[in-house]
């Protein structure tokens, strides 16, 4: 059943919360020439949920035992392909790097998107941020009304704040694009005003003997914000009615593509971590066929997202990165379909002090061989990308209870570095 895509209730729930290669020297210089000169300040991360197929997106194998019936096409990276169901992302592959060869230990769904989108295996005694937290809370955002950290579409599972705190969970908006009218609030000002003053009385008479109950649970800071993002006109960055028609068909008509065009306007706003979420990629049946469904709303989304980011001199500023919690196996069961596979997957990844133009690591076409070629653990990705973004990812920062945590264990990537 559908929910209202933004209103009091989300925004008060959230409130009150408040974690082998090779470069291509010239092609790395043009794309970083076009990004203009502002510092790193966001995260666009387009997550793709359920696992795709590393061998359905950015690492085919055709003419392969396991490459089924995907072709490959030639992107704007010269000699680097990808699935031919992306004809409108190959031409804007530069702005991109391709890593064909992340592993982990993590074949569940659950903790390997814990993993993947924390940086951390889970851990029984600690609840890890992700890294839109983590953005989020290394990035200043003073002049921000609205929440730092964003979750746009279904099935947005773990977007949270962990250790550092409910004010870092992402405000979830399931439909982006739709009306938010029923999020502003329908009394008039003085009665509005009267009711808040009431308030304000019992929250004083609440308050009386409990100051450390009082500010351990936030509430008049909670009640701040949201009374804030309610009137800012920052709001209107989860509406489309401004945009061209031209725009909005381009991401294409579907709530992926408006969640992409949202959060190219929310990023404008300064928000600092955007997750748009595309779901149904755990392909156990129906593997090619469902990939390639799923590959035509991905496609004018990712591709008019990085054309728009060019456009509006926003690259210099955003890190855009596109993956699941893992691939596919090689091997096509007897449904047509292909399982969790942890040990060899692909992501994109560019924008602000990140290459484009790099090809990280290799997978056996022939599918024997677990092990890619230049593996790279999951968490070196996410100190990369923290560094793509300015921030220092062996920065330390207490729990509640003293423990002293790192940003990220990874170790950067200097080949995906400018």
């Amino acid at each position: 059943m559908s929910q209202p895509p933004l209103d009091r209730r989300h925004l008060l729930k959230w409130a009150t919360g408040l974690g082998m290669s090779f470069a291509l020297p010239a092609l790395d210089l043009r794309a970083a020439s076009q990004r203009g000169n502002e510092r790193p300040r966001s995260l666009i991360t387009l997550w793709l949920s359920g696992g795709p197929s590393q061998l359905e997106t950015w690492d085919p194998h055709p003419g392969t035992k396991i490459g089924g019936p995907t072709k490959a096409i030639a992107t704007s990276i010269p000699g680097v392909e990808i699935a031919d169901s992306f004809s409108l992302l190959a031409d804007q592959m530069h702005h991109l790097s391709v890593v064909r060869s992340l592993f982990s230990q993590e074949g569940d769904h659950d903790r390997a998107t814990y993993l993947v989108k924390t940086g951390f295996r889970p851990d029984p005694t600690l609840r890890h941020p992700s890294v839109g937290a983590i953005v989020a809370h290394a990035l200043p955002y003073e002049q921000l009304e609205i929440p730092p950290v964003v979750s746009l579409g279904y099935d947005n599972r773990l977007s949270r704040g962990g250790f550092l705190g409910g004010r870092f969970d992402a405000l979830r908006v399931r439909e982006p694009g739709s009306s938010n009218d029923d999020m502003r609030t329908w009394l008039t000002e003085p009665r509005q005003q009267r009711r808040l003053s009431n308030l304000d009385v019992v929250a004083q008479a609440f308050a009386r003997g409990r100051k450390v109950v009082v500010d351990h649970t936030m509430h008049a800071h909670n009640l701040e914000a949201a009374l804030t993002m309610m009137s800012s006109d920052q709001m209107k960055a989860f509406q489309l009615e401004e945009e061209v028609e031209s725009t909005r068909l381009a991401y294409g008509d579907s709530n992926f593509g408006r969640g992409c065009l949202v959060a190219r306007r929310l990023v404008e706003q300064g928000v600092r971590a955007v997750e748009v979420t595309l779901q149904n990629f755990d392909t156990h049946d129906k593997n090619f066929s469902r990939h390639a469904e799923l590959a035509t709303i991905l496609d004018s989304a990712f591709a008019a997202l990085l054309k728009d980011l060019h456009e509006r001199d926003l690259l210099a500023s955003t890190v855009v990165l596109c993956l699941g919690e893992f691939g596919r196996t090689p091997k096509v069961n007897g449904a047509d379909g292909r399982d969790h596979w942890p040990h060899g997957f692909s992501c994109l990844l560019g924008g602000g002090n990140l290459r484009g133009g790099v090809l990280l690591g290799a997978t056996d076409p022939s599918g024997k061989e677990e092990k890619p070629d230049d593996a790279i653990p999951v968490p070196d990705l996410y100190a990369t990308v923290l560094r793509g973004l300015g921030i220092d990812p062996t920065h330390q920062i207490n729990t509640s209870i003293g423990r002293p945590i790192r940003y990220s264990d990874g170790t950067p990537i200097d080949r995906l570095l400018i």
